[in-house]
């Protein structure tokens, strides 16, 4: 592997850092996932360096020249960092670490570039970059993690009894990486994470919620989630995902493997999205069934309601990994919720009303819709997923025909509360309701058009219908 890499530390901040260190007689180093993006042709926008020294005072001298205006200044671990132009750029002072058992919070001390790779999490990132102007360039690898990248390996610096006790993390980190790089894990590294697979319970939830984030956006999350059942991690960190484990037989009848077929569906919506709470959703829309599993006699294993139910799971879930409780936590519920809509078309007959139904209660998430359950034909009969997919296509089509002729989507019905209460002289009360709701139906089951003209003669038959007296038109 190439050792000179300086003709790849063109960009600005590598050329004001070496100025300063040859004006100044200082050492800096660039370390960690940069130089592993760049010796794997990736692009970073990251840079981490490694001072000898102030590195806060480090940091403001080379945000001057860059003419950056705001430093973030973190005195406790020595650390800076500022954002110039694309990228984001960090400084900490080259350190030692030593971590108490109860915490992953370490002591900090001042080091030598050796040490501060000692305390790296794996091989792949704890290789250097002299910045020095004698030395610009050259890469400093003192544990062979450029031999390690090429044979795509995960293995830690020092013994990983060591790394992962000191900073549980690392072990969700040492999967996250394996799943984004598709790299293998180190058999005496796989060994310690289940002896300590129980330490991550030390972890705050933000930073753990934050790992598994990044193996859902990897481009094959299932990688990462089988490693986190096989190491025992996920019992400590997602108990209801591994509870979809497992294949249960009574009178021969068996029911499919759920965390398995979930981790399908999750890889099928990844090679068609990089949207990360499509993803969750994905994650999540069986997440209900070991909790709606029942055996029937006739029919077999049955899991009725788990949209229901997951959907509702959906905002406990969310607010125990501290994920957004807001707008992105109700499309997920809704995802949830509505799984299964659009296979009841497929299996059935496709009319009308079915295809107004859904395009209103999906709405502009109709396509992500569409994509989820696509994604959920998961058979090994080839014959038949083709035969799902064919009829996908047919609802799709109908979807497009029923939203240009009735503009469904996000559908509001065209009479208002307002008009309903000045027309027939009422104040708010259940009789407004009651009249919405049937003008909605009536557009719904495609018995009026989707028009004002149309909602308003409704509403004046409804409401001649219930007793009520038109006081005037209107206007």
């Amino acid at each position: 592997m190439q050792t000179d890499l300086s003709p790849y530390l063109s960009h600005p901040v590598f050329k004001v850092i070496k100025k300063h260190l040859e004006d100044n007689n200082d050492s800096a180093y660039v370390i960690g996932g940069f130089v592993r993006d760049l010796l794997l042709d990736k692009k970073s926008k990251d840079i981490d360096i490694v001072v000898y020294g102030d590195g806060l005072e480090f940091a403001k001298n080379i945000a001057k020249t860059l003419r950056v205006q705001k430093v973030s200044l973190f005195k406790t671990y020595g650390t800076a960092h500022f954002k110039y132009k694309d990228i984001d750029v960090e400084f900490v002072s080259a350190r030692k670490e030593s971590y108490s058992k109860n915490s992953r919070n370490p002591k900090v001390s001042p080091g030598t570039l050796k040490d501060d790779q000692y305390r790296r999490d794996f091989t792949i990132n704890a290789l250097a970059i002299n910045l020095h102007p004698d030395h610009f360039g050259n890469l400093i690898d003192p544990f062979d993690g450029s031999t390690d990248l090429e044979k795509g390996l995960i293995k830690t610096p020092l013994d990983p009894s060591t790394t992962f006790n000191d900073d549980p993390l690392r072990m969700l980190r040492a999967i996250r990486f394996a799943s984004q790089l598709d790299f293998k894990i180190d058999i005496d590294c796989l060994k310690s994470i289940r002896e300590h697979a129980e330490r991550i319970k030390i972890i705050s939830r933000e930073r753990i919620t934050d790992e598994v984030n990044k193996i859902l956006l990897s481009p094959k999350p299932s990688r990462g989630f089988k490693l986190l059942k096989s190491t025992g991690i996920l019992q400590y960190i997602f108990p209801e995902l591994l509870a979809l484990s497992g294949i249960e037989t009574i009178n021969r009848k068996s029911h499919k493997d759920n965390f398995l077929h979930t981790l399908q569906v999750v890889d099928n919506i990844a090679r068609n999205s990089n949207n990360l709470w499509l993803r969750w959703a994905a994650l999540l829309h069986d997440i209900a069934k070991p909790a709606t599993k029942r055996f029937d006699k006739k029919i077999g294993w049955t899991f009725h309601g788990h949209e229901e139910l997951g959907s509702k799971m959906v905002s406990r879930i969310f607010k125990y990994h501290r994920l957004p409780l807001d707008s992105k936590m109700k499309y997920v519920k809704k995802l949830v919720r509505l799984h299964l809509r659009p296979i009841a078309l497929v299996k059935g007959s496709v009319t009308d009303t079915a295809i107004r139904r859904l395009l209103n209660e999906a709405g502009e998430d109709i396509e992500d819709l569409m994509l989820l359950c696509n994604a959920d034909i998961t058979s090994k009969n080839d014959f038949k997923v083709k035969r799902y997919q064919e009829n996908f296509k047919m609802v799709a089509q109908k979807l497009q025909a029923v939203e240009e002729k009735d503009k469904i989507r996000n559908f509001q019905p065209p009479i208002k509360g307002e008009e309903i209460m000045k027309t027939f002289d009422l104040g708010p009360c259940f009789e407004v309701g009651v009249i919405k709701s049937k003008i909605k139906e009536a557009i719904l089951e495609g018995e009026i058009s989707n028009s004002y003209e149309d909602a308003r003669n409704l509403m004046l038959s409804i409401g001649k219908e219930m007793g009520l007296k038109q006081i005037e038109p209107y206007i």
